[in-house]
């Protein structure tokens, strides 16, 4: 593989020494440590927890990315954006088992917890002894989130859930679910299942058959009058647009994965065209290739400042629900289409595990349709720029 020092524009001047450290040591870890092995966890579609958990003991702090307090990270939105960045460089999956648990799980405790609730769960998942997940989407409810049908009813001094969950990250793994669901007031709230494997009527069911980011694993889940005591309910979150603080936060994140997918697309090509041999020359010497690379080149370099646009304008609290939707569908489609030129530049070879392209190829896929699928953010863009629903 070749340096992955692509910056033809020299975004690296703009870093910080601390953003630079930062960048180099997830770099680092996910060159030497998860490189060599990821693809024998991809075959096999075995969780990469261990490699993910690696992520946790780095010398500087990463996990919660830009959240405060605890021992979260507290990073600046274009620090948290490098790291998801150099995660999804070299793997999707790691990425997506560290995202879940450290942007969704804590940043929902984060943001919507009690002081108690905080002081409870935040410092055991900081330290990862305890895995997060999410549980939003639903078997009918994917992009209509908003209208969860999973139910929480008050009895004594418990929560009683019922209803499904679907594609749950982390799902068969998690020590704390946070769980989505309305109330017999009709009120959205977040619940917390500590050790939910523990409760009874509780059921989680490895989904099987994946073609993209195989090695996490996402759940069925099942609530049959699950009970969790009433002090479990997150306190202060009491709609769906309240949540959006989160989901915002991690759609920006997927942006900035995207981009990194794509870089690794792009030196992955390279690298190949550059070693790759014939007619008695590489084959990056033939116009056709050259064309396919420098178009990538450009599409990346567009990619890449889009992003850093967007965390400096998040850092300034500036960022628009619009934007960040504009962000996450323009870089989600470009890096779907960089996967497949990479792809066709190892030609045969590109679907080979071995050369790491058609890993990235498919969860250039996956990428595409989590955290707002294209059209989502299409829409929700488009209501932003011209003030106009095209919502039905």
């Amino acid at each position: 593989m070749p340096t992955p020092d692509f910056d033809p524009f020299r975004f690296d001047d703009l870093l910080t020494p601390a953003q630079s450290a930062l960048r180099d040591q997830v770099r680092d870890y996910m060159e030497s440590v998860v490189r060599p092995q990821i693809n024998d966890y991809w075959e096999r579609a075995e969780m990469a927890r261990d490699l993910a958990l690696g992520l946790g003991k780095l010398p500087i702090p990463i996990i919660g990315g830009t959240l405060t307090g605890y021992g979260l990270a507290g990073l600046d939105n274009v620090s948290s954006g490098l790291v998801k960045y150099e995660l999804c460089r070299v793997d999707g999956s790691v990425s997506t088992l560290f995202g879940v648990h450290s942007g969704l799980a804590i940043g929902s405790i984060s943001l919507f917890g009690s002081q108690e609730q905080k002081e409870r769960w935040l410092p055991q998942m900081v330290a990862m002894e305890k895995l997060g997940a999410f549980g939003l989407t639903e078997p009918e409810r994917g992009s209509d989130a908003a209208h969860v049908q999973t139910t929480a009813r008050r009895v004594g001094d418990y929560w009683v859930l019922n209803g499904q969950k679907r594609w749950i990250g982390n799902g068969t793994i998690a020590d704390i679910l946070i769980i989505w669901a309305r109330d017999e007031g009709g009120r959205f709230g977040g619940f917390v299942l500590e050790n939910p494997r523990d409760l009874p009527g509780f059921q989680a069911e490895t989904i099987t058959g994946k073609i993209a980011k195989r090695a996490v694993h996402q759940a069925n889940i099942s609530l049959s009058d699950v009970h969790i005591p009433v002090a479990d309910r997150l306190a202060h979150c009491n709609s769906f647009r309240d949540l959006n603080a989160v989901l915002d936060y991690t759609r920006a994140g997927v942006a900035w994965e995207a981009v990194g997918l794509a870089a690794g697309c792009y030196e992955i090509a390279l690298d190949y065209a550059c070693r790759r041999e014939q007619f008695g020359k590489p084959i990056a010497s033939y116009q056709l290739i050259q064309a396919k690379l420098v178009e990538m080149a450009a599409e990346l370099s567009q990619m890449q400042l889009l992003v850093w646009r967007l965390a400096q304008l998040m850092d300034a609290g500036q960022a628009s629900a619009g934007q960040i939707s504009l962000a996450k569908q323009s870089c989600a489609a470009k890096a779907r289409k960089m996967a497949g030129q990479a792809r066709e530049i190892l030609g045969g070879n590109g679907i080979l595990i071995e050369n790491h392209a058609a890993r990235l190829f498919t969860d250039a896929e996956a990428t595409y349709t989590y955290e707002g699928t294209n059209e989502i953010n299409l829409l929700i863009a488009g209501r932003e720029i011209t003030g106009l629903s095209a919502f039905v």
